[in-house]
């Protein structure tokens, strides 16, 4: 507790709050000022499948923004707003817990032009249980798809849960569902860099029990292509020295311009934090 205290004084004290929403807004001027096209998942899929040479994600540098709506569905359309207005479309994956499975804020994201998607947890819910949780998968589908012709899916990493979601697709095929993409199958991280703010920090892959990409994650920690806070990747972009594909994911739960907010969540993620680092130990990830 004293150290989280210590750095929230002299974060306050130096000015170098993150994770706010005038950060946020800071990082995708810096991006789209560099150049950067934002697309969202679904506009991936669908050139990578069309195979066009001409297509954007085969000339121009260009960012897939995505956002995975694990709690405060309200900090998700603020993030969604300021999009809007910088003429940007992103993903949305919503989960079906209360907490992110906001009717009125997912009318809202999607009316503002975002792609909306099913954050899906189904193999945690039935816990382990194949058949039941491609049932369940299937009536949320359905679900989510009376806000937007869902076409893309996201798994939630569930660190708690002993159930991996992605396990489901060993039995099923989501194709066969009218799903053209799934982030963890279907995009080439070996042309695409991924940035997510796991953690808290945009390194946390340290601390993700399933949210990484194991094998190209070291390749990108020995090309120094390591960030911790968004200014460094701020900075990273002026230079010139970002990746020209990327694949950025936030938690807008994260991001807030409300100081005692702010603060609940940065103690709230430590916590998670030693949490998942005892996880991943225990597993030997």
């Amino acid at each position: 507790m004293f150290w989280i205290l210590l750095t929230i004084f002299f974060a306050t004290r130096n000015r170098m709050i993150d994770f706010t929403l005038r950060k946020y807004r800071e990082l995708l001027v810096a991006l789209q000022k560099k150049g950067y096209k934002f697309i969202t998942f679904e506009q991936y899929c669908e050139q990578k499948i069309a195979s066009s040479p001409n297509s954007l994600i085969a000339s121009s540098p260009y960012i897939i923004l995505r956002h995975d709506v694990d709690l405060k569905a309200a900090n998700s359309l603020a993030t969604a707003k300021i999009e809007h207005e910088l003429g940007i479309a992103a993903s949305y994956y919503f989960r079906v817990v209360p907490e992110s499975n906001q009717p009125e804020m997912i009318r809202a994201i999607a009316d503002l032009g975002h792609e909306i998607g099913y954050h899906y947890e189904d193999m945690a819910i039935a816990h382990g249980d194949a058949e039941k949780a491609y049932a369940h998968f299937q009536e949320q589908l359905a679900y989510f798809r009376t806000y937007y012709p869902v076409r893309t899916i996201c798994m939630h990493g569930a660190p708690t849960s002993q159930w991996d979601g992605k396990e489901l697709w060993k039995k099923y095929n989501y194709r066969d569902l009218g799903i053209i993409g799934e982030p963890y199958f279907d995009v080439d991280f070996g042309q695409v860099f991924y940035l997510t703010d796991t953690g808290r920090c945009w390194d946390g892959y340290k601390v993700s029990v399933r949210d990484k990409i194991p094998v190209y994650q070291d390749q990108w920690n020995a090309q120094g292509l390591v960030y911790h806070a968004t200014d460094d990747i701020i900075k990273s972009a002026e230079q010139g020295s970002l990746p020209p594909r990327i694949m950025i994911t936030t938690h807008p739960q994260r991001w807030t311009d409300n100081r005692r907010a702010w603060v609940k969540e940065i103690m709230i993620q430590n916590a998670k934090n030693v949490i998942k680092r005892l996880i991943i130990k225990i597993k030997g990830h």
